[in-house]
């Protein structure tokens, strides 16, 4: 891991302007089923009402594949995902294309990933976190590897991390539960 104490990665957490993601395996279990010409995703619905609270409380939210697909965009569209980018090609040069839209550097992101292809901005990232079930390489390359699984809840753990640690959690709970 990156991160050697909790206090490193507190403050790390507090820095977070912009919350990115990878999508398949992040934030799907990462099976894709697919038959007469359709595909179809499971996404947590905790995880999408988790990037909804960080959006409130003023975080911008960013998803990036590398693996084009409708559902994703679908999905990215009922949420209002701030920036949606899915293509083939280098995540680092996708992220540096949103980083300069959003007016954020590395060091004021989380980025959450699960495989190869995430690797890079996991690298580069202020906050790299991997899946409970990312490969090997993520996890040694992430400041924080998360309890859940990709898919079951693991972008509403880091939301809740995030957010505590900026000290406006109890404020969304309180909101909410008024």
């Amino acid at each position: 891991m990156k991160a050697s104490t909790k206090a490193d990665l507190n403050a790390r957490l507090q820095r977070v302007k912009l919350f990115l993601c990878d999508v398949d395996g992040v934030l799907t279990d990462g099976r894709i089923f697919m038959g007469d010409g359709k595909e179809f995703k499971a996404f947590n619905i905790q995880d999408g009402l988790g990037m909804l609270i960080l959006q409130r409380s003023g975080i911008k939210v960013g998803w990036v594949s590398n693996r084009p697909s409708p559902v994703s965009q679908q999905r990215a569209e009922e949420l209002k995902i701030d920036y949606f980018f899915q293509a083939k090609g280098s995540k680092v040069d996708a992220i540096e294309s949103i980083l300069k839209k959003a007016q954020v550097e590395w060091e004021e992101i989380c980025y959450i990933g699960d495989d190869v292809v995430d690797l890079g901005a996991l690298r580069r990232a202020g906050v790299a976190i991997a899946v409970a079930n990312a490969i090997e390489e993520a996890r040694k390359m992430a400041h924080y590897v998360t309890k859940a699984h990709g898919g079951h809840g693991a972008v509403r753990e880091v939301v809740r991390l995030i957010l505590v640690a900026q000290k406006k959690w109890q404020e969304v709970i309180d909101r909410i539960s008024a």
